[in-house]
């Protein structure tokens, strides 16, 4: 089978990633992330309310949701808010637990935070790109909060990234677009923090089985990748937009 060809990249470099912050004037904290052809917008809203399960707690919570829109894909797909979609419900739990890794959530002691994630255009990776925008997001929202004095320490307390790393034939590829992902034989969904912590490893074989060393590269692979990422992403996140 011939495989995909990548432009402008070899197989272990990301696609580029571009994020611009506070680009929703009613929303606390937002980004718009595009990786490759993925589009992400991500907004954070902060409810003075606690989550039922965190009442009595010293800590705040975070909840995230996932949602595309119908024409973000080659075909129109029905609007996910009137299906039961397993696949968004795992999504959306993927993506509280990788953003709540990174907060210190005693900062929102009975608040909640909810991170909404819209993919408005896909072209593979949507769950990691989506990832990068709700952590793009997030500190947007607490920039806003520092600079307001209504937060005198920095809650984040790990930057969390994500990739994703497929095996292609027998090649390893970082950050798969959709053509490569469809035939992958294999693919993993890695979050990781900006030094190399490993935060959740998602996925496994779609045709077979791996040996142990190549799902050992692929994660190592994915870490790695994820590191990058984030320096770029850092660098970006320093530039205040929409202040």
């Amino acid at each position: 089978m011939t495989q995909p060809i990548r432009e402008g990249r070899d197989l272990l470099t990301p696609r580029p990633i571009t994020v611009k912050r506070g680009v929703n004037p009613h929303a606390p904290g937002s980004a718009h992330l595009i990786m490759g052809r993925t589009e992400i917008l991500a907004t954070v809203t902060l409810e003075e309310k606690a989550a039922p399960h965190m009442r009595g707690s010293k800590e705040g919570w975070l909840t995230a949701e996932y949602s595309m829109l119908p024409r973000a894909t080659n075909d129109r797909q029905a609007r996910e808010r009137n299906l039961q979609n397993g696949r968004r419900h795992e999504i959306q739990r993927l993506l509280g637990r990788a953003l709540r890794a990174g907060m210190d959530l005693r900062h929102f002691r009975n608040q909640t935070l909810y991170v909404d994630c819209d993919v408005l255009v896909a072209d593979g990776g949507t769950r990691v790109a989506s990832i990068l925008a709700g952590h793009a997001a997030l500190h947007d929202f607490c920039d806003r909060l520092i600079q307001k004095g209504r937060l005198t320490d920095w809650p984040i307390s790990r930057n969390i990234g994500a990739v994703s790393v497929g095996l292609v034939g027998s090649e390893i590829r970082v950050d798969l677009d959709y053509a490569e992902d469809k035939v992958a034989r294999a693919d993993l969904n890695v979050v990781a923090t900006s030094d190399g912590l490993i935060v959740e490893v998602q996925g496994g074989a779609e045709e077979g089985v791996l040996t142990h060393d190549e799902y050992v590269g692929m994660l190592a692979t994915g870490t790695r990748a994820v590191q990058d990422i984030m320096a770029d992403l850092t660098r970006q996140l320093s530039v205040i937009q929409g202040m």
